[in-house]
């Protein structure tokens, strides 16, 4: 079950996918669609692109901040994460959050599966 909430953006921007592995480990895997413009790139008509990045990302389970990152220019376009953490359970909501530069949002949630 996945549950979009955007802020100006389409309901596709982010796919999700969080699985328990054997020994308790919860992999989550996602794929966020966005341009990660760094503002020094030139169109066809040589004028530059305006900086357009995701500036922080957060993920919590079941409403408990297990993860913080402060992004920049560096991140390719349509970035994927792939992160694990302990202490969830099938059933269990884990949240993704974004922000970028531009004040646009992006929050997703997904419960967790069986691998």
């Amino acid at each position: 079950m996945a549950v979009a909430n955007m802020t100006d953006l389409n309901a596709d921007n982010m796919k999700m996918r969080a699985q328990l592995k054997a020994g308790g480990i919860t992999e989550v895997k996602v794929l966020i669609s966005h341009p990660m413009e760094t503002g020094r790139k030139k169109d066809d008509f040589d004028q530059l692109i305006p900086a357009h990045f995701v500036q922080l990302l957060t993920a919590s389970l079941n409403d408990k901040l297990v993860l913080e990152a402060q992004w920049g220019t560096g991140i390719s376009k349509n970035p994927y994460l792939t992160f694990r953490l302990t202490g969830a359970a099938v059933g269990d909501m884990i949240t993704v959050t974004w922000q970028d530069n531009l004040g646009k949002t992006a929050t997703q949630q997904i419960a967790v599966t069986q691998a």
